[in-house]
């Protein structure tokens, strides 16, 4: 089992949404993912969970891989929707510092009122829901 992926940009803003379960397997593109986001947006990514059905410790490390590639570029990682709630964002202890975590993507979006109107997208080709 894999991930799909979507990632849709704002002025100053990515928002990178995850589909399916991030485990071990999916780690390699969920990567991908992150290198596409660096590449092609500026300022916080947010990662919108709302899709995932649940991570492994292994997709966890991936998460705390990508927070860390993302500040070495300037830019901070944020978690919305984590699967199964809770504020620590299923890190535990061991939550990598700067993660901020929203219950939802709308609650992540509206901490990031400057958006803009303008609006990109990319995503995996079997990205759920799409017609």
């Amino acid at each position: 089992m894999t991930i799909e992926w979507r990632y849709t940009i704002h002025p100053g803003l990515g928002v990178l949404s995850l589909a399916g379960f991030l485990g071990q397997e999916a780690v390699g593109r969920f990567q991908g993912a992150v290198g596409w986001a660096v590449a092609r947006g500026t300022g916080p990514v947010v990662l919108d969970l709302t899709g995932l059905r649940g991570w492994s410790d292994g997709g966890r490390l991936a998460v705390s891989e990508a927070a860390s590639r993302l500040a070495a570029e300037g830019r901070g990682l944020e978690l919305a929707a984590v699967p199964g709630g809770g504020s620590d964002g299923g890190f535990g202890d061991g939550r990598p510092g700067g993660i901020a975590v929203h219950g939802d993507l709308a609650a992540a979006l509206a901490a990031h009122r400057d958006r803009g109107v303008e609006e990109r997208e990319w995503r995996s080709d079997a990205w759920p829901g799409d017609a």
